[in-house]
């Protein structure tokens, strides 16, 4: 048994997990959670096969124990979203099994997908977006250095529909203030610019004016966003921030930071922006990413039109 309560893997197993996790962040440049993420569901997997298999070789995974593996997800109850998952683990962890003459076959490549449901993400309304962006402006007033980079947050996250760990990680080189553009280092490294308004870039200047200079620290370093102790600041604290900034408006949803992501996309189609520039503002590799948003509009549509018309 290991100190985290998973049970240790045989030494002819560990070393293929070993190497793939070495192999998803040095060579496809996964982040640290994708690696831990990936690792936990092959280390299942693995320790399943060493379970109904004594004496098991990487070579003595077969299609039968794949499905198995699975079965017993499903057995103590996983949701079909974590079910979609390890199944695209384990075919990713196969198919490098072959790359590397590991296995003579694929077999993953006869394991059926199980289809996560996809379930709406809650959103602001129009008119709740306002309302929280003016109550963070209205407590940054003071020109409290906390407050003002608080301000920053709720405005940059709505009006960029950035990811939390891409504010988390961005630098003072990275605000273009003449274009109003961000530059953002998304998931796999991937560089794009997206643009924000006015609200933001007042926000922003108010906040590199006012607020940053009272929190640099030797740790800040060239970090957009500070901590309390002039380090840069993490997802952790961003989340309270948008948590607090939402929760003081009324009749809102409860949202993380991914929540005014999703808001923002979900506005920004109901303004009539184009499915592919909402895809590359996002940073979605697939355009089927991006199309669930088009779900969030039409039913968000459907239920006003449901409580609005007389014969809805």
């Amino acid at each position: 048994m290991r100190s985290d309560g998973t049970t240790a893997l045989p030494a002819t197993l560990a070393v293929h997990l070993d190497d793939f996790a070495d192999h998803l962040a040095l060579e496809k440049n996964r982040s640290a959670h994708t690696v831990r993420a990936y690792s936990a569901d092959v280390r299942s997997l693995l320790a399943h096969l060493a379970a109904t298999c004594p004496d098991a070789r990487i070579g003595d995974l077969d299609l039968e124990t794949l499905r198995s593996w699975l079965a017993g997800q499903v057995a103590t109850g996983a949701a079909r979203t974590t079910i979609a998952r390890r199944t695209s683990t384990a075919r990713a962890f196969t198919a490098w099994l072959v790359r590397t003459g590991r296995l003579d076959h694929d077999p993953a490549t006869r394991l059926a997908s199980a289809r996560p449901h996809r379930t709406l993400p809650p959103v602001l309304q129009g008119d709740q977006a306002i309302e929280v962006m003016e109550s963070a402006k209205s407590g940054a007033r003071e020109l409290d250095p906390m407050a003002l980079r608080d301000r920053v947050i709720v405005e940059v996250l709505y009006a960029t529909g950035i990811r939390v760990g891409e504010l988390c990680g961005m630098n003072l080189g990275d605000i273009d203030d003449t274009r109003r553009v961000l530059r953002v280092i998304g998931k796999g490294d991937k560089e794009r610019v997206v643009p924000y308004g006015a609200p933001a870039a007042e926000a922003l200047d108010a906040w590199l004016r006012d607020g940053r200079p009272h929190l640099v620290s030797p740790s800040s370093g060239d970090a957009l966003l500070l901590g309390r102790r002039g380090g840069r600041i993490d997802q952790r604290q961003v989340r309270t921030v948008v948590h607090d900034a939402v929760s003081a408006v009324p009749g809102t949803p409860d949202l993380a930071p991914h929540g005014l992501r999703h808001s923002a996309a979900t506005h920004l189609l109901e303004g009539g922006a184009d499915l592919r520039v909402v895809q590359e503002v996002l940073g979605h590799s697939s355009l089927a990413t991006t199309q669930l948003y088009t779900h969030v509009s039409v039913a968000r549509l459907r239920a006003v039109h449901e409580q609005a018309h007389p014969r809805a």
